[in-house]
């Protein structure tokens, strides 16, 4: 499991590279109005929206001043225009000669927020003229699906329950009774009736969903409830989310999948299992109280061996219990 460390840099890596290309871009574009301060006002109002999540553009010179306005959504500000930037903490770190760099968190000399700057450097006839500054608010980042990387996590169980792993088999529960139809309940939900978080726990027989219009509470709902066909006119009909980072025909086959583990062994099996449509992710209980979380791209890109091994083995014990 990545640390928090580890977690940032991953977060940061999105970052830099989701701003490689139109950054560059605004470079070459700066470059040719070098060092004309309302030019470079000018381009960088144009290209602002461009570069998701940004809240201030500006190009400072070699010696650490600001030569163009604070470019934002709401207009410049040209009172900044040879504002002396040798004491931000983005300066501490060698400067990128070539291409962008991600300075570490601070505060905003502007806005006060906590934010991270993207320097990205600006050349003509492989000289360099100077840097262009674009500022990122922390709060919008955090916000943002696109830019989490996460990775396969897995988190140790109970040893209580580790413990007597193979003394224990799966009972029949009335979820397992009635699968195919809860399942397609689930999805059609997330699909086209506002849910966009569940959890299924397939051992008690009961789901909770998370709603688009009320997403600080969730529902439960038993067996009997979710193969009522009734169960929608409880829930309206919504559009699938345009902001959900993964698509229906997805979302039908983890559910399929999250079947498959649940009757693939009787001694190893899914007790429980979560899926957001939103950022892309599901998690995963067995029956050794071992969770996993990771991106449903790389859970569809597993198959039954990842999980099971060879049944029988200690191979078995140590990858779902790890």
């Amino acid at each position: 499991m990545p640390n928090l460390q580890q977690a940032v840099l991953a977060k940061k890596a999105a970052l830099a590279e989701s701003l490689a290309a139109p950054l560059s871009r605004l470079a070459d574009y700066c470059a040719e109005v070098w060092p004309d301060a309302d030019a470079l006002d000018r381009v960088l109002a144009a290209h602002l929206a461009d570069i998701p999540n940004c809240r201030l553009l500006y190009a400072w010179n070699l010696e650490s001043r600001i030569l163009s306005s604070l470019v934002q959504a709401s207009g410049p500000l040209p009172s900044w225009r040879g504002a002396d930037l040798s004491e931000r903490p983005y300066l501490t770190n060698n400067l990128p000669f070539k291409g962008i760099m991600l300075s570490s968190v601070y505060r905003s000399m502007h806005s006060g927020e906590q934010c991270v700057t993207a320097l990205q450097a600006v050349r003509r006839d492989n000289h360099l003229l100077g840097f262009i500054a674009a500022d990122f608010p922390i709060g919008q980042l955090l916000l943002d699906p696109h830019l989490v990387t996460p990775h396969w996590q897995q988190y140790r169980g109970d040893l209580a329950v580790r413990s007597t792993l193979f003394m224990q088999q799966r009972t029949q529960s009335k979820m397992d009774d009635h699968i195919d139809l809860v399942l397609s309940t689930v999805q059609r939900l997330l699909e086209a009736h506002g849910v966009f978080h569940t959890k299924i726990h397939f051992s008690s027989g009961r789901c909770s969903f998370w709603l688009f219009e009320d997403p600080y509470s969730y529902r439960i709902h038993v067996v009997d409830e979710l193969i009522d066909p009734d169960l929608f006119l409880y829930y309206p009909p919504q559009p699938y989310p345009s902001i959900a980072t993964i698509t229906p025909d997805q979302i039908c086959a983890v559910l399929q999948e999250l079947k498959e583990l649940r009757f693939a062994d009787e001694t190893v099996y899914l007790r429980s299992a979560s899926l957001n449509i939103i950022n892309g992710m599901t998690g995963l209980t067995f029956s050794c109280d071992g969770s996993h979380y990771m991106p449903v791209e790389e859970f569809l890109e597993k198959n039954l061996s990842f999980w099971l091994g060879e049944l029988a083995t200690t191979g078995l014990h140590a990858r779902i219990e790890a």
